[in-house]
């Protein structure tokens, strides 16, 4: 951002999160939940390329009413051209999607999927259940956080 440059709004409201008007849009959405470095300059691009405006727009600076298409292309990046696999939920089971979820929806989702993947019983949820390793890696000597390691449960006999 230049001295003379300007910005309208210091604080954006924009998919239930205050985000910071200073930044350019792809470093300002990062602050949402769900959404990565590459999702967020896929929705930047996509989002300048709809409205018409330049790629140096600071998020402050974006109109008012060039918002909901913003908030649009998060929510339903799919149907704005965006590529499936760059979504976080691809073939949903409810209604077998392509979805891009953030923010609460994304927390609710994700607790949804530990409890249904534990009430099947599976590999996986047992052990997430358990707070283990789930994906083959070793457990001997490594992923001790919040643990007792057994060198000091043997002092305490």
């Amino acid at each position: 951002m230049t001295a003379k440059e300007t910005v309208e709004r210091d604080i954006v409201r924009l998919v239930d999160v205050d985000l910071d008007g200073t930044l350019p849009i792809h470093k300002a959405l990062l602050k949402v939940k769900g959404i990565g470095p590459n999702f967020a300059r896929m929705v930047e691009i996509k989002f300048l390329e709809e409205s018409g405006l330049s790629g140096d727009i600071l998020l402050g600076n974006v109109p008012e009413d060039k918002l909901p298409l913003l908030e649009d292309i998060i929510y339903h990046p799919v149907k704005h051209g965006i590529p499936a696999w760059a979504v976080n939920t691809r073939k949903d089971l409810a209604t077998g999607e392509d979805k891009h979820i953030v923010g609460v929806d994304l927390e609710v989702k994700e607790r949804e999927i530990l409890k249904r993947e534990a009430d099947l019983g599976s590999y996986r949820g047992l052990r997430r259940m358990w707070g283990l390793k789930v994906r083959g890696q070793r457990t001997k000597s490594t992923g001790r956080v919040n643990k007792i390691s057994p060198r000091i449960r043997k002092k305490k006999r």
